[in-house]
């Protein structure tokens, strides 16, 4: 039997690489607006963020968002991004590293 290959993606703020379910994708669509994409498939630009609660409070305090997709987000855009990889993290530590069980 064939050993699936585990999608890597890059962590946006560490730039280490880590499996695809362990990130949060942020995308940035058409119309410049950026959001969590918690299926992984909205259409625009993404960029990926570890399911770490320091590193989400690292982003917002770089600003690595408005950065890559070279975009004025207010703060609210990243309080929403560190509840919400809260809210993972806890789900990870409950039920392991996908979160589902």
């Amino acid at each position: 039997m064939k050993k699936r290959k585990v999608p890597m993606r890059k962590d946006i703020v560490t730039g280490e690489m880590m499996p695809k379910r362990q990130l949060i994708r942020v995308v940035k669509n058409k119309e410049d607006e950026v959001s969590l994409d918690p299926t992984g498939k909205k259409a625009g630009r993404g960029a990926y963020i570890a399911v770490d609660v320091e590193i989400a409070k690292r982003a917002k305090a770089e600003k690595t968002f408005e950065k890559a997709f070279h975009v004025k987000l207010d703060d609210e855009f990243y309080d929403e991004l560190i509840k919400y990889t809260d809210h993972l993290q806890a789900r990870q530590e409950l039920f392991g590293n996908d979160g589902k069980k």
